[in-house]
């Protein structure tokens, strides 16, 4: 992640509010050979005492939990909407077309979590997604054996993020001109570049 001013935010709400909108997630670190490894989750967040955590889950005996279990020095990084930029809705036209998107990368420690904290967890996870506690689809109406079984397979991970870094890169250094012709050309592309076009409208 490069740090150039204009395509960053004050707002640290906004940041969080990004995170959110885009909870699947990739965890990267290192195993033992230093290798990298990666996995990709879903992850509830929450602000505890001025502090940003991240909770989800792994599959056991992968070869990510493994590497996290010796070394839980990680990089959970957000991804969202990103698409190409073309030099010809420039002026002047004599530039380099370039790449707009954004991205939110979280450095801290994984720490494993007991199955008691798991079951929480699941449970608060398909809560939130489902929208509601009384979904067919909670942990409640789930058969308590099947549960019990699933569980065995997976663990629960907590992240405490020490630092949290962004890149929300949408043509800020344009003319106000430029950026509403970028707008206007990406407002007629695929979903991708739609959400490009609202989120650089957004800061306009």
């Amino acid at each position: 992640m490069y740090h150039v001013p204009y395509f960053k935010t004050i707002e640290q709400t906004r940041v969080i509010q990004f995170m959110r909108e885009h909870p699947f997630v990739t965890i990267v670190g290192t195993d033992a050979t230093g290798s990298c490894v990666a996995s990709h989750v879903p992850v509830l967040i929450e602000e505890r005492d001025n502090k940003l955590f991240l909770s989800g889950h792994f599959m056991r005996k992968q070869e990510h939990t493994i590497a996290f279990e010796k070394n839980p020095e990680v990089l959970a990084i957000f991804n969202g909407p990103n698409c190409y930029v073309s030099a010809q809705w420039y002026d002047p036209q004599n530039v380099a077309s370039t790449w707009n998107y954004m991205t939110v990368h979280g450095r801290g420690r994984i720490r494993f979590l007991d199955e008691q904290a798991l079951l929480q967890f699941l449970d608060k996870l398909t809560n939130h997604f489902e929208g509601r506690k009384d979904s067919p689809a909670s942990m409640s109406a789930m058969d308590p054996q099947y549960v019990h079984q699933m569980a065995k397979a997976i663990v629960a991970f907590e992240l405490e993020l020490v630092e949290v870094e962004h890149v929300f890169k949408l043509s800020q250094n344009k003319p106000e001109a430029v950026r509403e012709n970028i707008i206007a050309h990406l407002e007629k592309g695929d979903a991708s570049a739609q959400a490009v076009a609202k989120a650089m409208r957004h800061i306009l």
